[in-house]
């Protein structure tokens, strides 16, 4: 079993059209806390520049085996040290022979001879190239010696050609990727999780709502995707992007996102309530836009929406229950107060000013044994602090 504390990973890039796609597949990557570092054949330089690559690493990419900047002489063997995976992507039918046969003669192949971690490629050719017999050859001996293989795909191909062989797509490529970084906390845990706000209609066009962009509960979903857990994602309004990996169900209002809870809540094992649910909603509401003068909004009515969180901790056999409080001032008092209303085992406590569209947060985690500051840091690293407290007193 590799260590957990290894967060680094190698991706390597070989000569294909498919290399492209490489420059997303980093941008899917650098969302987690993996330290990344690009490797490139001298062909797939051909295809995409190490310009763009360091760009999106913010790290130089390496190319060449003899260059002293590029591990002192040694890169081939100090650039997968303290790896935890070398993802080759695209993986062309020449560098698949190379793995095959065991040849080193450029800095990516040297660097897999010599490596002392998990290899996952991702191979991208022709279909008459993929169907060779020589390859498939090459990708039993593979399979045999323990690489990891994601893809191919069929579909159209650069040639004009149409068959198996294009790269597997990015996102398909990224959620394997995830596999290898998890410390499997939450192995055969079912984590059902609100993000987001939702939205009370008025009429047509109106309704009420409030500023949650979903960053801190799409990133406690990534976290518990990595840590292995099966994710229902249950996101109401948001302005950042969900999270690849987990079942996401959209909603709307405080009514359909406790439909949706309830939908999944039986076989739950861990519910954190960490959407903004608007606290009220309109008495009643109209089909078509209302005028401004309308009397209607000049005495508009609200009443109270249900109680998402308290109506499932207060469930015969409910799952381990987890609330944000999320609060202008007196914190600490008010979120202490809100964990013992609801009658939960944890409770994460952040002022709105310091939390509302920002990807850095700080937070309080307060349970029966007291209260847990956690400074300022990213909305991810806090995801997964969370979630490491959980794991502690979940049972």
């Amino acid at each position: 079993m590799i260590n957990d504390q290894k967060r680094k990973m190698l991706l390597g890039i070989t000569g294909g059209i498919a290399a492209y796609k490489s420059a997303f597949l980093l941008r899917l990557l650098k969302k987690t806390d993996v330290d990344i570092q690009v490797v490139m054949t001298e062909a797939a330089t051909q295809f995409i520049s190490k310009l763009t690559m360091q760009a999106l690493s913010g790290k130089p990419v390496y190319d060449n085996m003899w260059a002293e900047e590029q591990g002192h002489g040694m890169a081939h063997i100090e650039t997968s040290r303290g790896c935890r995976l070398i993802l080759v992507a695209p993986a062309s039918a020449n560098f698949i022979s190379k793995l095959a046969t065991g040849t080193a003669n450029d800095l990516l192949s040297t660097i897999c001879l010599a490596r002392n971690c998990e290899l996952l490629i991702a191979p991208a050719m022709n279909k008459e190239m993929w169907d060779n017999k020589s390859t498939q050859r090459n990708i039993e001996t593979l399979k045999r010696d323990g690489v990891h293989i994601v893809g191919p795909v069929g579909g159209d191909q650069a040639c004009g050609e149409v068959g198996l062989g294009r790269m597997a797509e990015p996102e398909t490529i990224y959620e394997t990727t995830l596999k290898f970084f998890q410390p499997r906390l939450f192995k055969n845990k079912k984590i059902v999780i609100t993000a987001g706000g939702t939205f009370e209609k008025i009429d047509a066009v109106r309704g009420i709502t409030n500023q949650s962009s979903g960053r801190m509960g799409f990133a406690i979903a990534q976290a518990a995707i990595e840590y292995g857990a099966e994710v229902i994602l249950i996101v109401g309004t948001h302005s950042a992007s969900p999270p690849i990996g987990c079942e996401l169900v959209k909603v709307q209002s405080a009514a359909d996102m406790l439909a949706a809870v309830l939908d999944h809540i039986e076989t739950t094992d861990i519910f954190i309530s960490a959407a903004a649910v608007s606290d009220y909603r309109a008495k009643e509401t109209v089909s078509h836009k209302l005028k401004k003068d309308s009397q209607f909004l000049h005495q508009l009515q609200l009443e109270p929406t249900e109680d998402i969180l308290k109506k499932i901790s207060t469930m015969k056999n409910s799952p381990f229950c987890v609330g944000f409080a999320a609060e202008t001032e007196n914190l600490e008092k008010n979120a202490q107060d809100k964990r013992q209303l609801k009658n939960i085992p944890l409770i994460v406590g952040n002022l709105i000013p310091q939390a509302i569209g920002s990807d850095f947060n700080e937070l309080l985690l307060i349970d029966k044994n007291g209260i847990h500051k956690l400074p300022r840091d990213t909305k991810i690293k806090h995801a997964k602090n969370l979630l490491n407290h959980i794991s502690k007193i979940y049972e």
